[in-house]
């Protein structure tokens, strides 16, 4: 037998990160601010951008990482054809 080809589409996965968590938790503490204390705004607020900030900044670089192009080797996908009249 012979050994399959190497793939020639690559998927990129992201690695894994705390930081969107971190946005929702800060999103969310300004939310509640705005009924309970305002200092819980401003804190929920900060966590959120400092974080949303650090969370594009790790993706750019993860982008910048990728191939700028990659060699496609497919097939084409068949055309489904009907059976002949009998």
């Amino acid at each position: 037998m012979s050994e399959p080809r190497r793939p020639t589409e690559l998927i990129y996965l992201t690695a894994p990160s705390v930081l969107p968590a971190l946005v929702a938790i800060g999103l969310a503490a300004a939310v509640v601010g705005l009924y309970a204390w305002w200092p819980y705004s401003v804190a929920g607020g900060l966590i959120a951008l400092v974080s949303l900030i650090a969370w594009l900044r790790a993706n750019r670089g993860e982008i910048s990482r990728m191939p700028i192009e990659q060699r496609l080797d497919t097939a084409p996908i068949p055309l489904s054809v009907a059976p002949p009249p009998e």
